[in-house]
């Protein structure tokens, strides 16, 4: 049923042949001592108990990075192999139910971990090693095709411009560079064989953007669902909620959650978060205003 007023429902995702109609928490676990958000770096013990905590406020898929977005000391490919693919096993075998996704954007690290189970290559640069996409469509992984801008790996914006076309919104250059981007990607996986619905969008905020752009991507989140593939929305307390609102990693969980149920309204599907209760509920709360969730229960008035 579509309701008066609500916008377009975006594409279900789909990995490994499980099909999740609703929205999906991608819980940020990372392998890194330098993470921006200190309260997401763990050993490997501590990755394996933050997965079991995600899972039980409501995880459906865990995404497990081993280098940190940003600059910082090298991690080389063998580097974050040990780093990421025994936690991939560990995970595996303890949560079989449960869905894994690696953020990676190099492809030996991508073989690794499919080989001990993992679901989804989060790829977070665009593409960057064009053999990436190839391993995900030979092992059966789903992947995420990001935006970057022509950013390379673990760089930082500066001064970037997207121009729009004559008698536009100035800032639609910017969402037009990214549908045109990560539609082509898009494309060019289901090619080589991956299923549509395994294959994810993001237009990957912060990323070769300024604030501006990342919130101009925000409300204009129907342009990306239209593309017709799942959408991942990566607003975790990241910058542009800072300089949104002047604050610190540690104080954005509101406004990264405001960002959530604004994307979720617009057809949004998946959504990577550091704080996995507070997201899961905000989409739930956002699932039955939008009349695809029944509430836990109805009574007042009722009884």
């Amino acid at each position: 049923m579509t309701l008066a007023g609500v916008p377009v429902a975006g594409a279900p995702l789909r990995l490994r042949g499980r099909t999740l109609d609703g929205p999906v928490v991608m819980a940020v676990v990372n392998r890194t001592t330098d993470s921006f958000y200190a309260p997401a770096r763990y050993d490997e013990d501590g990755a394996l108990e933050a997965v079991a905590r995600a899972v039980d406020e409501g995880a459906d898929l865990v995404d497990l990075g081993g280098v940190r977005a940003g600059r910082g000391p090298e991690v080389t490919t063998e580097d974050e192999i040990a780093r990421v693919v025994p936690v991939v096993a560990r995970v595996r075998a303890a949560f079989p139910d449960v869905l894994v996704s690696v953020d990676t954007w190099r492809a030996p690290v991508a073989r690794a971990a499919a080989d001990e189970g993992a679901d989804l290559v989060n790829d977070t640069w665009a593409g960057h090693d064009p053999e990436l996409v190839h391993v995900a469509a030979e092992c059966g992984l789903g992947i995420v095709c990001s935006h970057t801008g022509g950013a390379v790996p673990r760089t930082d914006p500066f001064r970037v411009s997207y121009p729009a076309l004559p008698g536009h919104d100035p800032l639609d250059g910017v969402l037009d560079d990214v549908v045109a981007t990560v539609g082509a990607a898009a494309r060019r996986a289901v090619a080589l064989g991956i299923d549509p619905a395994s294959v994810l969008v993001d237009p990957t905020h912060d990323f070769g953007k300024n604030t501006w752009h990342s919130l101009h991507l925000t409300r204009r989140t129907e342009a990306l669902v239209a593309l017709g593939f799942p959408v991942l929305m990566a607003f975790s307390r990241k910058d542009f909620v800072g300089e949104t609102l002047d604050l610190e990693a540690d104080e954005r969980l509101e406004g990264t959650l405001a960002a959530t149920a604004v994307a979720a309204w617009l057809g949004a599907r998946v959504f990577r978060a550091h704080d996995v209760r507070a997201t899961r509920r905000t989409l739930d709360m956002v699932a039955s205003i939008r009349g695809e969730r029944a509430p836990a229960r109805a009574v007042r008035g009722l009884v």
